[in-house]
């Protein structure tokens, strides 16, 4: 892309702010932004919202695990479950945010993923009870293969009536489609 994709423009904001204000409108109780790449440009960014930034050391590695791992040890010890909001979907809706979030509330589950057409998209939802094996998972691992794991009746499929849970920001194609 150029550049970090948090910083690309996206209508009137960047990539990282458009995911922050459907999050800060959202019953999201708490906003970690894990940072790597142009730390202090991404950081400088997130001074005007309600966040907190925290550095992942290992976000060279290319590894989204470590910085899954690097913001469940920086969450607040009170949260029960973590949202897990990607930096290149900025197509994300509130309404899948609470979606989500009301599917946890109810006790559904353990691990929340929202469904569109029988496809499997973001954000997740993970309840604290799974945060020690997702923190014990090393090199080559993967938060996918650590769902694959988990038994039918841990996961909840929310459906949503919207792809936008499956539209990312992967190549330059796709940030002129959705920009």
């Amino acid at each position: 892309m150029g550049r970090p994709k948090s910083l690309l423009p996206y209508g009137e904001r960047t990539v990282v702010e458009q995911i922050l204000s459907v999050l800060t409108a959202a019953p999201v109780e708490e906003i970690l932004v894990i940072t790597g790449h142009a730390r202090e440009a991404v950081e400088s960014l997130l001074a005007k919202w309600p966040v907190r930034a925290v550095f992942n050391s290992r976000y060279a590695t290319g590894e989204m695990l470590t910085s899954i791992q690097v913001g469940l040890r920086a969450v607040s010890v009170e949260s029960g479950a973590a949202l897990i909001a990607l930096c290149d979907q900025p197509a994300l809706e509130r309404s899948v945010v609470e979606q989500i979030i009301t599917a946890y509330r109810a006790g559904r589950g353990s691990v929340f993923i929202p469904s569109f057409q029988m496809r499997h998209g973001h954000p997740v939802l993970i309840a604290r009870k799974h945060w020690p094996r997702i923190l014990g998972l090393g090199e080559g691992q993967t938060l996918r293969g650590f769902m694959r794991e988990l038994s039918a009746d841990e996961i909840y499929h929310v459906v949503v009536g919207t792809a936008s849970i499956l539209q990312d920001l992967d190549t330059p194609a796709d940030y002129r489609e959705q920009s």
